[in-house]
């Protein structure tokens, strides 16, 4: 199956990687390539036409030496993230989340009230007024400029920048080291993760703890989490790279953790190679862990390649089928990863006739290269389609619980990944809430 618009033309301001951003090789197998597709998160305003819209690769490697997944280009990061549409959301699932992060690094880094938290990619600043609760001080780094205004009205200290060596000796000299810098869901995003490790050796206390969130390369794999490969994420990050990667940079890896956010991420905890803070068990059982899964060699990469196409195919069959049969189908959310979903499996307006999200800054756009329209949660309420796609599946416990009265009704639900899978109405015996764990890629508790 061919991604929707593969044949569009590429734009600019985009490169190839030419060598891996951990160890510098250039030995890569191919893992998928989906052509040119746009944008994730360039949401457009509705228009008659949407000539001159940008696309740009979106293929995966990985590397032979240390197997790190990689894009094969990167987009410039002006382009992606002076102006940001995605906004942390107010949902039971993260908020509890950030707390049990809060939580853990305290506990892994000591942190006392009055001591420096500083976080990359701070977003409008919700992970730091957790830690500002806990009494610490806090200051954000996040290039966005829209963001960091919110987050500066809304009393959550932030700076306009990426992050870099320079940006850290200047907050080191005003505000002194930091016991703790946090990146939740930013570090993929870096494609000169070097000049980050050095910005963290600058700012970073010697007993203090470099703590990043990222999607783990092993969950993308097992739970064939394709949709969560759009451009900005660069990076697809198991234990055995990292691990390398930090060597290389005068660090080292003390702790992971496996959290069940986003589909599967490992919080990951760094200290200074020379520093007090010793390294625990977990870092070790996962390397194992990795090495039984087989991520280190080709053909779990191959085989990942053939299901991803197989389910691309099924999903689009059982979406036009219900389209062709009349029904009417919306997009539940309207998540970054929903766009890749819907571009690679060629779904668009013709197939789904809204997309339902309660970020402000979607409503009223059109989704990208499929140019569905994003609609208000209470528009969705009041003009109800037959079937959701769950496009924000890393939610679907926290969603279906939600949504009780439209499955109660006769609503139904396709979950798209790791197989597609119809979740029946009430009326036809769908699970109470007590089996929504054992949906196929549930994101609930473990």
């Amino acid at each position: 199956m061919k991604a929707r618009y593969e044949s569009a033309p590429v734009s600019d301001g985009v490169r190839a990687v030419t060598e891996c951003r951990v160890c510098g090789s250039d030995d890569w197998a191919e893992v998928v390539s989906f052509g040119p597709v746009p944008l994730a998160n360039a949401y457009l305003d509705p228009a008659d036409s949407y000539e001159g819209e940008r696309y740009y690769p979106l293929d995966v490697v990985s590397c032979r030496a240390c197997r790190l997944m990689s894009l094969t280009h990167v987009v410039d990061p002006e382009i992606l993230f002076r102006s940001y549409s995605y906004v942390t959301p107010d949902s039971v699932t993260i908020n509890r989340h950030m707390r049990r992060v809060v939580e853990l690094c305290r506990e892994r880094s000591a942190l006392d009230e009055g001591e420096l938290v500083v976080e990359i990619g701070s977003n409008t600043g919700a992970q730091l007024s957790v830690f500002g609760e806990a009494g610490t001080r806090i200051l954000g780094v996040d290039p966005a400029r829209n963001l960091a205004a919110t987050a500066n009205a809304r009393g959550v200290p932030t700076l306009p920048e990426f992050f870099s060596s320079a940006v850290a000796r200047d907050i080191a000299a005003e505000h002194g080291r930091a016991k703790l810098i946090l990146g939740r869901h930013v570090f993929a995003h870096i494609d000169d993760i070097a000049e980050v490790a050095a910005g963290v050796r600058a700012l970073l206390d010697r007993a203090g703890v470099f703590v990043i969130e990222v999607p783990y390369a092993l969950d993308l794999i097992e739970k064939l989490a394709f949709d969560t490969i759009y451009h900005e994420h660069l990076s697809y990050f198991a234990v055995e790279p990292l691990t390398a990667l930090f060597e290389r940079h005068g660090l080292r890896v003390l702790d992971v953790e496996r959290m069940p956010v986003h589909g599967g991420s490992i919080l990951v905890f760094v200290g200074h190679a020379s520093g007090p803070l010793p390294v625990r068990p977990a870092v070790a059982e996962l390397l194992a862990l990795e090495e039984r899964s087989g991520l280190y060699d080709d053909d779990v990469y191959e085989r990942f390649a053939r299901d991803v196409e197989q389910v691309r195919e099924e999903l689009s069959a059982m979406v036009r089928g219900f389209a062709a049969d009349g029904l009417r189908v919306a997009g539940y959310g309207a998540p970054a990863k929903g766009n890749t979903l819907l571009n690679v499996c060629g779904l668009g307006a013709d197939e789904l006739v809204f997309c339902s999200d309660s970020t402000e800054l979607k409503q009223g756009k059109v989704l990208p290269g499929t140019h569905i329209p994003v609609r208000p949660p209470d528009y969705a309420r009041a003009n109800p389609p037959d079937c959701y796609l769950l496009l924000a599946w890393n939610y679907a416990e926290e969603i279906l619980r939600k949504e009780s009265a439209f499955l109660a009704g006769g609503g139904r639900f396709i979950l798209p990944v790791p197989k597609p899978w119809l979740v029946p109405s009430a009326e036809a015996g769908a699970p109470g809430p007590a089996g929504l764990s054992a949906f196929p890629g549930s994101s609930g508790p473990r």
